[in-house]
């Protein structure tokens, strides 16, 4: 099965990543937390599986349909 990228819905400010590497997620799980608008929007997995790769780190600003991790399903 091909690899499923987590994509960020809303610009801002990455302040908080709920997974590391290597974690298990369950569908709907929080990978990570976008500062925008002065609220806290999570970001959340949209597959079961094991985070491969996290593409972002705390306090980097990010665009709209940034790809933030990328699950092994």
């Amino acid at each position: 099965m091909p690899d499923i990228k987590i994509i960020t819905e809303v610009a801002g400010r990455v302040c908080s990543l709920a997974v590391t590497t290597g974690s298990n997620v369950g569908d709907g799980d929080e990978i990570a937390f976008i500062e925008a608008m002065k609220m806290e929007i999570p970001v959340t997995s949209t597959a079961s599986g094991k985070i491969k790769t996290i593409l972002v780190k705390l306090d980097d600003v990010i665009a709209e349909g940034q790809v933030v991790a990328i699950i092994e399903a």
